[in-house]
């Protein structure tokens, strides 16, 4: 039996290797991808969703494109480059594949209204899509099985604040980008599961020499284009996690098993000047503020379980 996903997102090169992963998962059925303005602006996006759908020789795909600014401010500046087109300077082509006439909010509520009960969404960029579409059909979390989101940091390990990924100490880029859009859909009632950079930038999230050697002698393109993404990460100074962070909520979606949960009280800041787009967890023992939103959060991962999930997806 396959599950049927949308995958909102915003490629970026982890992203895109994201999108590969459940494109190739023979358990996944994707049915939309719709582009968001996060690692880059929407109409770029929008682009790149297709260019890596044509790597997969993927043309039945609807892809729709998202506003190019954040609801709840201006789009901030991004201090972290996917390279001059997005997907690591892989120079894939551009794409001949047509963008859809609907929104990127629009087709989430058509796809989910046609597939209601037995649909999941995947967010792997800032929420402003889902937002949009939670006005267009408030009854949208009641309709979706599950949603996994690359959002957030809770303070279960350290990298939560070393590897804050928004531009000030507290904040991880989806949730910074629109704080507002991840308020809304943190309290909307989604089944959500939130994989934050608690885990998501973990050193054990990091390929080693010999999974690296895996993707870079496949006879794949998908697996060559993710060598060359980690590559690319590399010769900027940072670690090979970068470009596997969105995976992880395609893994939590396959295999929950991987991962470990608490269930938590959470919202958004969305005015401090130094803490915007923070994700605040009560998780006080006494005087816990429980009319915050609650949400499973993902607190630790079965590493090398996710590992040779991704590897081996993208070797196969």
């Amino acid at each position: 039996m396959t599950s049927k996903l949308i995958i909102d997102c915003d490629p970026g090169i982890d992203d895109a290797l994201a999108i590969i992963l459940a494109l190739k998962d023979p358990g996944l059925e994707i049915l939309a991808l719709t582009a968001v303005t996060g690692n880059l602006p929407s109409d770029r996006t929008a682009v790149n969703a297709r260019k890596v759908l044509e790597l997969m020789g993927e043309r039945g795909t609807p892809v729709a494109q998202g506003p190019l600014q954040p609801i709840s401010r201006e789009y901030p500046h991004d201090p972290f480059s996917h390279g001059d087109d997005g997907l690591a300077n892989t120079a894939l082509p551009e794409p001949t594949l047509p963008l859809e006439d609907r929104s990127a909010a629009q087709l989430i509520v058509d796809v989910i209204n046609d597939n209601a009960g037995d649909i999941a969404i995947a967010v792997l960029g800032p929420m402003t899509n889902i937002a949009l579409a939670l006005e267009l059909d408030p009854d949208l979390p009641r309709k979706v099985s599950r949603m996994t989101a690359i959002a957030g940091s809770f303070g279960f390990t350290r990298y939560a604040w070393t590897q804050a990924t928004g531009d000030n100490p507290v904040s991880e880029w989806n949730v910074y980008v629109d704080p507002g859009a991840a308020a809304t859909v943190f309290a909307a009632g989604f089944a959500l599961t939130a994989v934050g950079l608690d885990v998501a930038t973990h050193p054990d999230v990091n390929l080693s020499p010999e999974r690296f050697d895996r993707l870079a002698a496949s006879g794949r393109p998908e697996a060559r284009f993710a060598a060359d993404i980690v590559r690319f990460v590399r010769g900027r100074g940072y670690q090979s996690y970068c470009a596997l962070i969105d995976s992880l909520a395609i893994a939590a979606l396959v295999h929950p098993e991987l991962m470990t949960t608490q269930r938590i009280h959470c919202a958004v800041e969305t005015r401090g000047e130094l803490t915007l787009g923070m994700t605040v967890a009560d998780v006080r023992n006494h005087h816990r503020w429980e009319h915050l939103p609650l949400l499973e959060a993902v607190s630790d991962v079965d590493f090398d379980g996710f590992l040779d999930y991704l590897v081996d997806g993208l070797v196969r």
